[in-house]
């Protein structure tokens, strides 16, 4: 054995690895046989990347403690069915005069071995559950498993797909599994463990098969391609062991169609082709226009990778893969030294981490996340890419909720003031410019009146050079547009209190926003241009926005209403009811009510009406008089 784990010699004559045994009559009349089943592994030493089920397995084994059944699960050609017949081959391992027990070290070929991987012998009995789910299969199972075994060890039942069993077959099967007879073993295989049931899971010894690691699988890969005579780049390679996903027959199926496509040669060109994969490199730099907010160069690019036959979803996908890659090496740098990381990406990569926020990659991930899914369904891919890298190029310069709520309570204005205006938001710039964050103006639109505006390019990628196709200056001086005719002016409102915006909303006839602003609003913090409340239970989610956005319309000036944690004053109608309950406890406890209510009994008092002196009027037209409850009081008595 040399290092690897693959034998030193081999039917194909390349030191390290061997041709599988289960199809040795096929090689001999001259059919040509995949490279999954040609290097099939035959021992528990070829099996790559499953080491923890193999030491496990040979413990059992030297101490005697073997099991009754082994449950395999994992995903798609991790080598389930192989390890399956390698362990009947174990259980049956019998070398005339050198080895008489069940052993995992097969280091040369037993009495059963061949019959067994060529899954021809008849005491290691296979069976396919997808197409045998009855109960009446199971009852075969049953009635066989109590005879001995014809010339081997032990009598092994190995059920592929398991999961596919109907519930009779698994009930059928449950005494037996429990309580088999000692010359029996089942081994079961299959990707679905949770189809499975609780009551078979507990009967046998379960082992996960991981998936392989990219290194191994590499490694895996060169080995083959060298012992089939192929040349091919260490690039290829990688992408190969990355479409695989970590399943070794997956990988070894795209080797297989890489070496008809390369004919003895294959680059990493050759794979993209034949994949519909994009150029790694080309897809660090959409990247970087992306997050530099070059959404024209951003849809160009993809434009022609999908030309040269790049497949859209992949590209997305790719991008995410890269956005994944960026985050882990910004909370975890040692990650950019896997060796499944290529060196385009371990540069631009770590020059993108030290660039880039935590927040703006999460939200990138998220965005391109749903974005494959869209554009998987979608019925024109291509167009569905190019929205969503306009929305992530987009999203890139928007501020997260924290630093709005931050800027907010410092009495910043983070949507920018009337000297910045403009009707639109931060926007990625066309062509080659940086991103600029513009602030928003009043909201009857127009631009500003200043000849020039200074705006900071996004800090995120200012300071990278090399790592962006063209490095932009920190900041730009951008040009106004032309004075436009100026929109007739709005009338002023001085808005102090609730009060004034429950009288501007009977202005405008918005009932509904009167009735909202009066029950379900309690008052935190009130001042100019900022109103802090707390909603009682049955307000709506949107309440401070939709309030916020109806003062702004009706007074032409930007007013924000955040809701705050504090614990607000009542709400107007509260403070309305326990006034006038107020009044009413009053009036009951006035010797003349009084006396009136002991002479009428059953006489209630319903209603007060508080006569309104010339004093009080010239008190309510005062301006040094602020109390808002006293002047609404006053005026609804006035008013009956």
């Amino acid at each position: 054995m040399d290092e690897t784990g693959f034998p030193e010699e081999g039917a194909s004559g390349a030191p390290g690895l061997t041709s599988g045994g289960a199809e040795t009559s096929a090689a001999s009349d001259g059919a040509y046989r995949v490279l999954a089943r040609k290097y099939r592994p035959k021992t528990f030493e070829d099996l790559v990347g499953q080491e923890p089920m193999v030491q496990t397995l040979e413990n059992a084994f030297d101490t005697g403690r073997i099991a009754q059944a082994w449950m395999l699960t994992g995903v798609r050609g991790v080598g389930k069915t192989t390890t399956a017949r390698i362990l009947a081959r174990g259980l049956n391992y019998e070398v005339p005069g050198e080895a008489d027990k069940p052993t995992v070290k097969l280091t040369r070929e037993g009495t059963h071995c061949k019959a067994i991987m060529e899954g021809r012998h008849v005491d290691v009995i296979e069976m396919d559950a997808a197409s045998h789910t009855g109960i009446n299969d199971i009852r075969e199972i049953i009635d066989a498993a109590r005879y001995r075994p014809a010339t081997a060890r032990y009598k092994v039942y190995i059920i592929d797909e398991v999961h596919m069993l109907s519930n009779a077959a698994f009930n059928g099967l449950l005494k037996t599994l429990e309580e088999p007879p000692e010359h029996v073993k089942f081994i079961f295989a299959t990707t679905e463990i949770r189809k499975v049931p609780i009551t078979v899971l507990s009967r046998c010894q379960r082992f996960d098969l991981r998936r392989i690691e990219q290194a191994k699988l590499i490694g895996l890969l060169r080995r083959i391609s060298d012992a089939e005579g192929i040349r091919i780049s260490d690039e290829a390679l990688m992408l190969i062991a990355r479409a695989g996903e970590g399943s070794a027959r997956d990988s070894l199926s795209l080797l297989d169609q890489a070496m008809a496509h390369g004919t003895g040669a294959i680059e990493a060109e050759d794979l993209r082709q034949m994949l519909g994969l994009a150029d790694r490199a080309r897809v660090i730099d959409l990247f970087g226009h992306l997050m530099a907010g070059r959404i024209e160069d951003a849809l160009g690019e993809l434009q022609a990778q999908y030309e040269v036959g790049a497949d859209p979803a992949i590209i997305l996908t790719d991008l995410a893969d890269f956005t994944h890659l960026v985050t882990r090496m910004k909370v975890a740098p040692k990650s950019a030294d896997e060796s499944s990381v290529t060196e385009a990406e371990r540069a631009r990569g770590r020059e993108f981490a030290e660039q880039l926020s935590v927040r703006l990659l999460s939200r990138a991930w998220q965005i391109l996340l749903k974005g494959v899914q869209e554009v998987q369904a979608a019925s024109k891919p291509l167009a569905a890419a190019d929205m969503v890298l306009v929305r992530l190029a987009y999203a890139a310069d928007l501020p997260d909720p924290g630093e709005l709520m931050a800027q907010i309570r410092n009495g910043q204005n983070p949507l920018g003031g009337p000297s910045q205006g403009g009707g639109g938001g931060a926007a990625p710039s066309g062509g080659g410019g940086q991103a600029m964050a513009v602030g928003m103006g009043h909201p009857g639109g127009g631009s500003g009146n200043g000849p020039t505006m200074q705006v900071s390019a996004r800090p995120q990628l200012s300071a990278i050079q090399g790592g962006l196709p063209s490095a932009q200056p920190a900041a730009q001086t951008v040009s106004q547009p032309a004075p436009q005719p100026e929109a007739p002016a709005a009338p002023a409102y001085n808005l102090n209190n609730l009060h004034d915006c429950v009288a501007l909303a009977s202005e405008k006839r918005d009932i509904p926003m009167k009735v909202a602003i009066q029950r379900q609003m309690r008052l935190v913090k009130f001042e100019p241009g900022k109103i802090e409340i707390q909603p009682t239970d049955d307000a709506p989610a949107d309440i401070a926005g939709e309030f916020g956005r109806k003062l702004t319309e009706w007074t032409g000036q930007r007013w924000f209403v955040v809701v705050s944690r504090n614990q607000g004053r009542p709400t107007i109608h509260e403070e309305q009811e326990a006034n006038q309950q107020q009044l009413l406890s009053d009036a009951r406890s006035h010797p003349t009510v009084a006396a009136l209510l002991a002479a009428f009994p059953g006489a209630k008092v319903v209603d007060v009406t508080v006569q309104v002196t010339e004093e009080a009027e010239a008190a309510m037209a005062d301006p040094m008089v602020s109390d808002p409850l006293l002047s609404e009081a006053l005026g609804d008595d006035e008013d009956e």
